[in-house]
């Protein structure tokens, strides 16, 4: 079953792990609308499409040819995430009069999981460390040709109200769910689209506040999209060095691209009293990983140049 952290946190009865789970998602577009499919065991194996089988036209008395669809297999491993929140006792009793100290260093330290989870959601690559998960840049393999990779230039180029269409057409089976973009990115087709004569559109977010739309497609910021990317021969070579940037097309679904989690979704442990200081431990950590179940769900607009 798909669940998003917005349902699940009107299903947790833990004060604590509610609010920790509001801190994650309040600013965040990608954890508002990124469904999680919670599964047992430490990982999943599932099957992607390849090649569709063949149709063809026969006469009367023809022989028929047979033909099979062909499939690719790919496996999405939990990761650990997650980080201990010490909160000094002495501190906690004085001063708790003049502010909740220990629901302040908790919220810090959701804040600081959202960041880091919305880092490794663009830039994860399991194979630069086993201990991350693969980011949606890897899932569509920026640094390689494919349908799914929209390039703005050889080496970049100054970004288009029609690159931004020729992205949204590159999404197969509806529209996206998100347009993901730097800031900067953001401007730039603010800027296309008020020369148009046609400002974006404003609509309402799953957490009743506004949000930009493109074509009805809801328009996300992330700091953490660089935009300093290097692009070469229509690929990209390097995160950094250059002045590019990517805009991502992204529909979410369990035929798409979905987060994975453990059963318990995100986690609040209060682990209890330290040995070796006057402080309480309390722990926040998640087994989460991210699936693309079809390659043609997400595109990415690379080159992207202000």
């Amino acid at each position: 079953m798909a669940l998003t952290l917005v349902e699940a946190e009107k299903l947790s009865n833990d004060v604590l792990l509610q609010g920790v789970i509001e801190t994650v998602i309040k600013d965040s577009p990608i954890l508002q609308t990124l469904p999680f499919i919670q599964i047992q065991g430490n990982g999943l194996t599932y099957t992607r499409e390849s090649v569709l089988p063949s149709i063809a036209f026969y006469d009367v008395g023809d022989t028929w040819a047979e033909s099979t669809p062909t499939f690719t297999q790919a496996t999405a491993t939990l990761k650990i995430m997650g980080g201990d929140a010490d909160v000094d006792n002495y501190l906690r009793s004085t001063r708790s009069n003049v502010q909740d100290l220990e629901t302040a260093v908790i919220e810090q330290k959701a804040k600081a999981l959202r960041h880091t989870f919305e880092e490794y959601f663009i830039y994860g690559n399991s194979a630069t460390s086993s201990k991350q998960f693969d980011g949606v840049r890897k899932l569509i393999d920026t640094t390689a040709t494919s349908d799914q990779l929209i390039a703005a230039g050889a080496s970049g180029a100054t970004l288009t109200l029609a690159m931004v269409d020729q992205l949204v057409d590159a999404v197969r089976g509806g529209k996206p769910d998100l347009l993901l973009m730097s800031r900067r990115s953001r401007r730039k087709i603010q800027t296309l689209a008020r020369a148009a004569g046609n400002n974006l559109q404003v609509g309402t977010g799953v957490l009743g506040q506004q949000v930009q739309l493109y074509n009805g497609i809801p328009v996300g910021i992330s700091d953490w999209v660089l935009d300093t990317h290097t692009v070469s021969s229509s690929v990209e070579t390097a995160v950094t060095g250059a002045l590019c940037s990517t805009i991502y097309a992204l529909r979410f679904g369990e035929g798409a691209l979905c987060g994975l989690s453990s059963p318990e979704m995100l986690q609040v442990e209060r682990v209890g009293q330290l040995e070796t200081k006057d402080a309480t431990r309390h722990r926040i950590k998640w087994y989460t990983s991210l699936a693309l179940f079809s390659s043609i769900s997400c595109a990415a607009l690379i080159g992207v140049k202000d």
